[in-house]
């Protein structure tokens, strides 16, 4: 699996001029024989954590149907997020997107950004979201995600080789966007993507840094400051084969934890 991370700028509350500038970056990658590209987190308007009203629609509307035109037309895999609607408030959800159009699996992000009252306008999704792509098994979490290791661990434990992780992670914290990239690949053996923005926005200063670890912990690849397009193969033998030599996970005293809990 060829897997672009799309480190982009999203147009500020423009979902038309924003989808214009992805599909130009699709068309790129495609060039380079990427089979799935993703996106920043909320990158059709801007990640912005108190706007829960405009926007916000459903998977019949607009901008899924966009992105899922893009998929049929391009032949490949989208992840892309919106304001999904929902009650009381909109949920921040990343869908993934088959070459022909359908959808593969949704994540509404789990974790709110309570810091920026993120969970004061949106609801916290429920459930993990799992989906197969070229052989490989994937998984979806959104940017505060990266700070949960119990969200990873659920991913792990369905033998996920990839999460994603579409973000909005401000300059100013970028050393811990590494950090916990890293640590959440190492810990539990698997390819982790971290999908950032660049730029000014109303709401932060985005630097980039986009980054792809291995199954090791290792990075594979990382993005710079400003807008590019970031290739990786993506190869689930790889993470078989570290998890079979070294076999971490099945030293874990699951028992032990939940009775001194």
């Amino acid at each position: 699996m060829i897997l672009c991370t799309a480190q982009i700028s999203p147009c500020w509350q423009n979902p038309e001029c924003t989808l214009t500038s992805i599909k130009t970056r699709i068309a790129e990658a495609v060039e380079y024989d990427a089979s799935f590209i993703s996106f920043p987190e909320q990158v059709i308007t801007g990640w912005d954590p108190l706007d829960g009203k405009n926007f916000v629609q459903t998977e019949s509307d607009e901008i899924v149907s966009v992105l899922c035109e893009y998929a049929c037309d391009f032949s490949i895999g989208i992840l892309g997020s919106y304001r999904e609607k929902y009650q009381p408030h909109p949920r921040n959800t990343a869908i993934a997107i088959a070459p022909d159009g359908r959808i593969l699996g949704r994540y509404s992000k789990m974790h709110l950004f309570s810091p920026g009252h993120e969970d004061q306008a949106y609801c916290p999704g429920e459930e993990i979201a799992l989906f197969s792509y070229d052989g490989c098994r994937c998984g979806i979490a959104i940017c505060y995600d990266l700070r949960f290791a119990d969200l990873f661990r659920l991913y792990r434990d369905a033998d996920v080789d990839l999460v994603m992780v579409p973000s909005a992670w401000p300059a100013s914290r970028m050393r811990y966007f590494e950090l916990f990239a890293t640590a959440r690949a190492a810990e539990f053996q698997m390819y982790v993507a971290g999908i950032n923005t660049v730029g000014r926005t109303p709401v932060d200063l985005y630097s980039g840094g986009s980054l792809i670890a291995g199954p090791d912990g290792a990075v594979i690849c990382r993005g710079s400051e400003v807008e590019e397009l970031l290739f990786s193969d993506i190869c689930p033998d790889l993470v078989a084969g570290i998890r079979e030599s070294f076999p971490v996970h099945s030293d874990r005293r699951s028992e032990v934890y939940q009775n001194l809990s």
